[in-house]
């Protein structure tokens, strides 16, 4: 992953808009889903530790298998692994959506 950062650097800080054009609908749908589970968690009163990987994996394009693909298919300078970079950039704030929000779930007691 790091290569691949490397590799759109330069299209990445030279064509915000461009960025901003590719990650808003990857956002609008991710964060949907996410507060989609979310949401859900919060009314079967899950923890913590079983809201946040669900809303993962509910949020989630498995960016991790999109990258492979597009590198295969259309190498590592394509505008398809562009995308993929920007989808896991997204994953990463919803990562961190997931923990500044522990507090409204209830935590799991012993």
């Amino acid at each position: 992953m790091v290569i691949l950062f490397a590799f759109h650097a330069d299209n990445m800080t030279g064509r915000p808009f461009h960025v901003l054009l590719i990650a808003m609908p990857i956002m609008l749908r991710v964060y949907f889903n996410l507060f989609l589970v979310y949401g859900m968690m919060l009314m079967v009163k899950a923890p913590h530790n079983v809201a946040a990987p669900g809303a993962l994996i509910g949020a989630s394009n498995f960016f991790e298998l999109a990258v492979a693909v597009a590198i295969t298919l259309f190498g590592a300078n394509s505008g398809a692994a562009l995308v993929c970079v920007v989808g896991v950039l997204v994953m990463l704030s919803v990562t961190g959506i997931c923990n500044r929000t522990r507090h409204w779930l209830v935590e799991k007691t012993k």
